[in-house]
């Protein structure tokens, strides 16, 4: 019997996490889904999709905040091994994409906030080298980058 593909779907509490729901059916029929977001309080709330992990919110201007989510999202990745990870960012879900494409080489399918209405942000430059699938919510963005897809919005 061929072993189930592990996916993992991470995003930042609030909007990130909102536009990454909002694509739910397409990982429905998976029976192997785990969630990571970085606030506690979402937890009841995406377990009652699948196995859920927290992080905690981290950004360039918190530089040891950002280390312990790199320690923590490192536990998470080890521990779930993930065949595919899909993630709308910020920061913890670039953390999680590039630890499990270095350890790994899991699929990467990043789908950049519709925020961004004039370029990628900027973990979406930076998983551009390492993600396999890269999708803008603006027409425009994606033709701005290479390897950037533009197939439409989450609203």
């Amino acid at each position: 019997m061929p072993k189930m593909k592990k996916i993992i779907l991470v995003a930042s509490a609030g909007g990130h996490l909102s536009q990454l729901l909002k694509v739910k059916s397409a990982w429905e029929d998976c029976k192997n889904c785990v969630y990571v977001t970085s606030l506690e309080a979402l937890r009841g709330k995406l377990m009652v999709l699948g196995k859920t992990h927290i992080t905690k919110e981290c950004n360039r201007e918190h530089p040891v905040m950002t280390l312990i989510v790199m320690i923590k999202s490192l536990t998470i990745i080890l521990e779930e091994r993930p065949h595919i990870v899909i993630s709308t960012g910020a920061a913890p879900g670039l953390i999680c994409c590039l630890w499990a494409k270095l350890l790994f080489r899991s699929k990467v399918l990043w789908l950049d906030s519709i925020a961004n209405t004039e370029k990628l942000s900027m973990s979406g430059r930076i998983i551009r080298p390492f993600a396999d699938v890269i999708l803008s919510q603006w027409a425009d963005v994606a033709l701005k980058y290479k390897n950037v897809e533009y197939v439409g919005s989450v609203f």
